[in-house]
């Protein structure tokens, strides 16, 4: 499916609401507040939003943790409003990241719930593999994490 949003960059006027989506999409996980959102982009990582209508619906991040001739890359969170979701969003916004990624020739990493089979799906789809299970990664709920990689492109 081709999404209707629009991809560009997240803003720090766009925190309030990541963190409100945060907190509908992640309830029981310690959602991210709108400071850790400004937080990351004073940090220099990669920030896009998908916006429709001009609304932000969905967001994504990416930080390049590590730099050749071994580069690596961490996605940090993939977020979309539930309303919208089932419409490719997510996808364009990780093929975003990925392009990033791509152009450091990164290996990728990220953590998903091993419970997110959709989120997984995603992954898997776009070249990720199952690497590593971390136990109780989650807080506060105590959810399993699957650590997933993707080789430099």
């Amino acid at each position: 499916m081709i999404p209707t949003a629009s991809i560009d960059a997240l803003i720090v006027a766009d925190a309030p609401r990541c963190a409100e989506l945060e907190r509908i999409l992640f309830p029981g996980d310690d959602p991210w507040s709108a400071q850790a959102f400004r937080d990351e982009l004073r940090y220099g990582h990669h920030y896009l939003a998908a916006r429709e209508d001009g609304k932000l619906v969905g967001y994504a991040g990416l930080a390049i943790v590590a730099s050749p001739p071994h580069a690596e890359a961490e996605v940090h969170t993939i977020g979309v409003d539930p309303v919208y979701q089932q419409r490719g969003i997510g996808r364009a916004l990780l093929l975003g990241l990925l392009a990033v990624a791509d152009d450091a020739h990164a290996t990728v990493f990220l953590e998903v719930r091993t419970d997110n089979a959709a989120a997984r799906a995603l992954y898997e789809s776009e070249g990720f593999s199952v690497v590593g299970l971390r136990k109780r990664y989650y807080r506060p709920s105590g959810a399993d994490a699957h650590t997933m990689r993707r080789h430099a492109q």
